[in-house]
Protein backbone atom coordinates (compact mmCIF):
# COMPACT_ATOMS: atom_id res chain seq x y z
CA UNK A 1 0.00 0.00 0.00
CA UNK A 2 1.42 3.45 -0.95
CA UNK A 3 1.64 6.22 1.42
CA UNK A 4 -0.05 9.68 0.79
CA UNK A 5 2.43 12.94 1.36
CA UNK A 6 -0.49 15.01 0.98
CA UNK A 7 -3.90 14.38 2.20
CA UNK A 8 -7.47 15.57 0.57
CA UNK A 9 -10.16 17.31 2.95
CA UNK A 10 -13.70 17.32 1.87
CA UNK A 11 -15.42 20.59 3.06
CA UNK A 12 -17.26 18.84 5.79
CA UNK A 13 -13.83 17.90 6.95
CA UNK A 14 -12.75 21.44 7.35
CA UNK A 15 -15.79 22.64 8.91
CA UNK A 16 -15.27 19.67 11.80
CA UNK A 17 -12.29 22.13 12.63
CA UNK A 18 -14.28 25.23 13.73
CA UNK A 19 -13.29 25.59 17.70
CA UNK A 20 -10.42 28.08 18.83
CA UNK A 21 -7.86 24.90 20.02
CA UNK A 22 -8.64 22.91 16.67
CA UNK A 23 -8.97 25.70 13.67
CA UNK A 24 -8.97 24.72 10.41
CA UNK A 25 -9.18 27.01 7.12
CA UNK A 26 -9.29 26.55 3.83
CA UNK A 27 -8.36 28.47 0.99
CA UNK A 28 -7.25 28.60 -2.89
CA UNK A 29 -7.04 24.80 -2.64
CA UNK A 30 -5.20 24.19 0.35
CA UNK A 31 -6.20 23.60 3.71
CA UNK A 32 -4.98 24.73 6.82
CA UNK A 33 -4.54 24.30 10.70
CA UNK A 34 -3.96 27.49 12.33
CA UNK A 35 -4.46 26.46 15.80
CA UNK A 36 -0.80 26.88 16.58
CA UNK A 37 -1.37 30.93 15.34
CA UNK A 38 -4.19 31.36 17.60
CA UNK A 39 -2.64 29.82 20.43
CA UNK A 40 0.58 32.40 19.59
CA UNK A 41 -1.71 35.07 19.88
CA UNK A 42 -4.67 34.15 22.09
CA UNK A 43 -6.21 37.01 23.53
CA UNK A 44 -5.49 39.27 20.57
CA UNK A 45 -8.17 41.51 18.76
CA UNK A 46 -6.47 41.04 15.43
CA UNK A 47 -7.68 36.96 15.89
CA UNK A 48 -11.64 37.68 15.46
CA UNK A 49 -11.85 37.53 11.63
CA UNK A 50 -9.61 34.04 11.90
CA UNK A 51 -11.88 33.04 14.66
CA UNK A 52 -15.14 33.55 12.59
CA UNK A 53 -13.87 32.30 9.32
CA UNK A 54 -12.96 29.04 11.35
CA UNK A 55 -13.95 25.77 9.38
CA UNK A 56 -15.07 27.96 6.51
CA UNK A 57 -13.37 28.43 2.99
CA UNK A 58 -11.87 31.93 2.89
CA UNK A 59 -10.55 32.31 -0.51
CA UNK A 60 -12.34 35.41 -0.96
CA UNK A 61 -9.77 37.12 1.30
CA UNK A 62 -7.02 36.71 -1.88
CA UNK A 63 -6.07 37.40 -5.12
CA UNK A 64 -6.17 34.45 -6.72
CA UNK A 65 -3.61 35.47 -9.11
CA UNK A 66 -1.13 36.33 -6.69
CA UNK A 67 -2.10 34.22 -3.61
CA UNK A 68 -1.77 36.71 -1.59
CA UNK A 69 -4.85 38.98 0.20
CA UNK A 70 -6.97 41.13 -2.04
CA UNK A 71 -5.93 44.95 -2.46
CA UNK A 72 -7.29 47.93 -3.38
CA UNK A 73 -6.35 52.20 -3.23
CA UNK A 74 -7.08 53.42 0.80
CA UNK A 75 -9.04 56.47 0.29
CA UNK A 76 -7.38 57.82 3.89
CA UNK A 77 -3.82 57.71 2.36
CA UNK A 78 -3.96 56.78 -1.40
CA UNK A 79 -1.83 54.00 -1.13
CA UNK A 80 -2.29 50.60 -2.31
CA UNK A 81 -3.16 48.59 1.23
CA UNK A 82 -4.45 45.02 2.06
CA UNK A 83 -8.26 45.30 1.78
CA UNK A 84 -9.64 43.60 4.81
CA UNK A 85 -13.63 44.15 4.79
CA UNK A 86 -14.12 41.32 7.31
CA UNK A 87 -11.39 43.40 9.88
CA UNK A 88 -7.71 43.79 9.89
CA UNK A 89 -6.28 40.25 11.27
CA UNK A 90 -2.74 39.01 12.31
CA UNK A 91 -0.11 40.22 9.95
CA UNK A 92 -1.97 42.86 8.39
CA UNK A 93 -0.29 45.96 9.02
CA UNK A 94 -2.34 48.60 11.20
CA UNK A 95 -3.91 51.82 7.87
CA UNK A 96 -0.96 54.13 9.21
CA UNK A 97 2.47 53.63 10.67
CA UNK A 98 2.09 53.12 14.43
CA UNK A 99 4.98 52.40 16.42
CA UNK A 100 4.02 49.32 18.31
CA UNK A 101 3.31 47.80 14.59
CA UNK A 102 6.51 44.91 14.91
CA UNK A 103 6.53 43.18 11.78
CA UNK A 104 9.77 40.72 12.07
CA UNK A 105 7.23 37.99 12.38
CA UNK A 106 8.62 36.41 8.90
CA UNK A 107 6.13 34.95 6.74
CA UNK A 108 3.00 36.15 6.93
CA UNK A 109 0.54 33.45 7.57
CA UNK A 110 -1.06 33.14 4.65
CA UNK A 111 2.14 32.41 2.69
CA UNK A 112 3.99 30.04 5.50
CA UNK A 113 3.69 26.57 4.41
CA UNK A 114 4.18 24.75 7.67
CA UNK A 115 0.44 25.85 8.64
CA UNK A 116 -0.64 23.86 5.16
CA UNK A 117 -1.84 20.09 6.03
CA UNK A 118 -3.42 19.08 2.77
CA UNK A 119 -5.40 20.06 -0.57
CA UNK A 120 -9.30 20.73 -0.35
CA UNK A 121 -11.30 18.43 -2.70
CA UNK A 122 -12.05 20.24 -5.90
CA UNK A 123 -15.13 17.70 -6.12
CA UNK A 124 -16.24 15.40 -3.40
CA UNK A 125 -18.36 12.05 -4.24
CA UNK A 126 -20.72 9.72 -2.36
CA UNK A 127 -19.84 5.66 -2.84
CA UNK A 128 -21.42 2.75 -1.11
CA UNK A 129 -18.92 0.07 -0.06
CA UNK A 130 -20.33 -2.85 0.05
CA UNK A 131 -18.97 -5.96 1.68
CA UNK A 132 -20.11 -9.07 0.48
CA UNK A 133 -19.10 -11.48 3.04
CA UNK A 134 -20.98 -9.38 6.11
CA UNK A 135 -23.72 -8.14 3.77
CA UNK A 136 -22.76 -4.92 5.52
CA UNK A 137 -22.98 -1.53 3.94
CA UNK A 138 -21.34 1.80 4.65
CA UNK A 139 -21.91 4.81 2.63
CA UNK A 140 -19.01 7.40 2.25
CA UNK A 141 -17.97 10.72 0.86
CA UNK A 142 -15.02 10.39 -0.58
CA UNK A 143 -12.68 13.32 -2.74
CA UNK A 144 -12.95 12.68 -6.37
CA UNK A 145 -8.83 13.22 -6.89
CA UNK A 146 -8.33 9.99 -4.24
CA UNK A 147 -6.83 6.95 -5.23
CA UNK A 148 -8.60 3.72 -4.23
CA UNK A 149 -6.05 3.11 -1.34
CA UNK A 150 -7.23 6.33 0.24
CA UNK A 151 -10.47 5.46 -0.20
CA UNK A 152 -9.77 2.78 1.23
CA UNK A 153 -7.94 4.31 4.04
CA UNK A 154 -11.22 6.66 4.74
CA UNK A 155 -12.90 2.99 4.88
CA UNK A 156 -10.32 1.23 7.30
CA UNK A 157 -12.73 2.52 10.81
CA UNK A 158 -15.30 0.65 9.42
CA UNK A 159 -13.44 -2.57 8.85
CA UNK A 160 -10.17 -2.59 9.85
CA UNK A 161 -8.76 -5.56 7.40
CA UNK A 162 -10.21 -3.59 4.12
CA UNK A 163 -6.75 -4.95 1.87
CA UNK A 164 -7.65 -8.24 2.46
CA UNK A 165 -10.46 -7.68 -0.08
CA UNK A 166 -10.53 -7.28 -3.54
CA UNK A 167 -12.38 -4.23 -3.94
CA UNK A 168 -15.25 -4.79 -7.62
CA UNK A 169 -17.36 -2.26 -9.66
CA UNK A 170 -19.75 -4.20 -11.94
CA UNK A 171 -17.36 -7.37 -11.87
CA UNK A 172 -14.29 -5.70 -12.56
CA UNK A 173 -11.43 -5.40 -10.40
CA UNK A 174 -10.49 -1.76 -9.34
CA UNK A 175 -7.03 -0.61 -10.22
CA UNK A 176 -6.16 0.88 -6.06
CA UNK A 177 -3.40 3.13 -7.42
CA UNK A 178 -6.12 5.10 -9.82
CA UNK A 179 -9.37 7.21 -8.78
CA UNK A 180 -13.00 6.49 -9.37
CA UNK A 181 -13.16 8.02 -12.67
CA UNK A 182 -10.49 6.32 -13.76
CA UNK A 183 -11.35 2.90 -12.98
CA UNK A 184 -14.20 3.92 -15.33
CA UNK A 185 -16.76 4.93 -11.98
CA UNK A 186 -19.16 7.82 -13.93
CA UNK A 187 -20.19 10.21 -11.87
CA UNK A 188 -23.18 11.33 -13.34
CA UNK A 189 -23.89 14.67 -11.07
CA UNK A 190 -24.09 16.99 -14.11
CA UNK A 191 -26.54 14.55 -16.06
CA UNK A 192 -28.83 13.83 -12.35
CA UNK A 193 -28.88 17.73 -12.27
CA UNK A 194 -29.63 18.39 -16.18
CA UNK A 195 -32.43 15.81 -15.62
CA UNK A 196 -33.80 17.99 -12.31
CA UNK A 197 -32.80 13.96 -10.27
CA UNK A 198 -31.96 13.83 -7.25
CA UNK A 199 -28.00 12.73 -7.49
CA UNK A 200 -28.21 10.36 -4.11
CA UNK A 201 -31.54 8.39 -5.70
CA UNK A 202 -28.57 6.83 -7.00
CA UNK A 203 -25.03 5.85 -5.68
CA UNK A 204 -22.27 3.61 -6.82
CA UNK A 205 -21.90 0.99 -5.69
CA UNK A 206 -18.15 -0.98 -4.29
CA UNK A 207 -18.37 -4.67 -3.70
CA UNK A 208 -15.88 -6.46 -1.54
CA UNK A 209 -14.71 -10.07 -1.34
CA UNK A 210 -12.85 -11.30 0.75
CA UNK A 211 -9.18 -13.32 0.24
CA UNK A 212 -9.31 -15.18 3.03
CA UNK A 213 -6.01 -13.28 4.59
CA UNK A 214 -6.12 -10.79 7.20
CA UNK A 215 -4.01 -7.42 6.15
CA UNK A 216 -4.49 -4.85 9.10
CA UNK A 217 -3.88 -1.39 8.97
Amino acid sequence: METFPSRYFTPREVAAHARPGDLWVSFLGRVSDLSPLVRQHEGDVLLRPILEAAGKDISHWFNPKTRDIQTHVDPLTGCVKYYTPQGRFIHIPPQLPRSDWANDFGLPWWKDSKYEVGILASKTRHIRIVNTLTSQEHMLEVCAEESMWEILWRYLPHNAHAASYTWKYEGVNLDMDKTLEQNKIPDEDVEFCQLNLDSDLYTPGILLYFNDDLTEF
